[in-house]
């Protein structure tokens, strides 16, 4: 992983919740993709190729649903005192985008708040590849189809893919989803747990489901030390959805608001093929990772 990229953590594990936050202090290309029809974002306008910032500072993936994007203001002081941002007028604006996913419901009502966010600003280092019970994974839950009490213990991956030209690609992935988990053979790992061993997908089809509006979702960010342009790295992040699709079922559903960040250092020229290529699975094993 490259050490342009800084990840941190904080959580509190009484309640429930956590935070994620992906610092690049000298900036990166920045871009998003939100395929789910229930997100809760920050600053995604500020990443579509036709606006004119370039780069991001920071990331945040956080548990809390709406509330947690509070998060996000204890990132902005962080980086408001080490003087990091973009250059606007006499002053330097912070770049901070996020998405937030629903963990209100797993113990107590909770959310990360700025307090929380500037402590996973403070944990951040390079090369940070925890995963599992932590940051944004901290409250996370999966295959609800029926409800909270039928479903697993999500979860945080990250995992890195290393190309024979040195490029590399990162996936730090909070798993929140309304559908169930898939192995690499199609072989449902985790999900909603059923008397009759039903998995998601054949109780869907057969017409069952509880109405599970907005407590789900999967977050996410993509990180890559390639050279792109800022269509470049929004494409990489529609693209990562492939990899949500390869490892969930059902997935993008009107209950999961699944939104994918990317960032890109611009430290070495790359193929794009072989970059997306491997985006989509370097995401479907963070993914499995994040229940592993």
């Amino acid at each position: 992983m490259t050490n342009k990229f800084l990840i941190g953590h904080a959580q509190d594990e009484t309640k429930g919740t956590g935070v994620t936050v992906i610092l690049s202090p000298e900036g990166a290309v920045g871009g998003v993709s939100i395929r789910g029809a229930a997100p809760g974002t920050r600053e995604t306008d500020l990443l579509r190729p036709m606006n004119s910032v370039q780069k991001a500072n920071a990331i945040i993936l956080s548990g809390g649903s709406a509330f947690g994007l509070e998060a996000s203001c204890g990132v902005m002081d962080y980086l408001h005192e080490k003087n990091i941002g973009y250059q606007a007028g006499k002053h330097r604006v912070p770049i901070v985008a996020g998405a937030v996913l629903f963990d209100l419901d797993y113990k107590e009502f909770a959310f990360p708040d700025k307090a929380l966010g500037y402590q996973a600003c403070q944990s951040a280092i390079p090369n940070n590849t925890l995963h599992g019970n932590i940051g944004a994974g901290t409250g996370a839950t999966i295959g609800k189809l029926l409800g909270p009490s039928s479903s697993s213990k999500g979860g945080l991956g990250v995992s890195t893919i290393r190309l024979d030209n040195g490029v590399e690609i990162t996936a730090v992935i909070a798993v929140n989803a309304f559908g169930d988990i898939y192995n690499e053979k199609n072989e449902w790992i985790a999900g909603i747990q059923h008397p009759e061993k039903k998995t998601a997908k054949e109780l869907l089809l057969a017409g069952t489901h509880t109405d599970m509006s907005g407590q789900n979702t999967t977050i996410g960010c993509i990180l890559t030390n390639a050279a792109l342009t800022k269509e470049q790295t929004n494409k990489l992040a529609d693209i990562a959805h492939d990899g949500l699709a390869l490892a969930i079922n059902p997935v993008h559903t009107a209950f999961d608001g699944d939104t994918i960040f990317a960032l890109a250092s611009g430290e070495l020229e790359s193929n794009f093929l072989a970059l997306s290529t491997a985006c989509v699975e370097v995401v479907r094993r963070a993914i499995v990772q994040s229940v592993s």
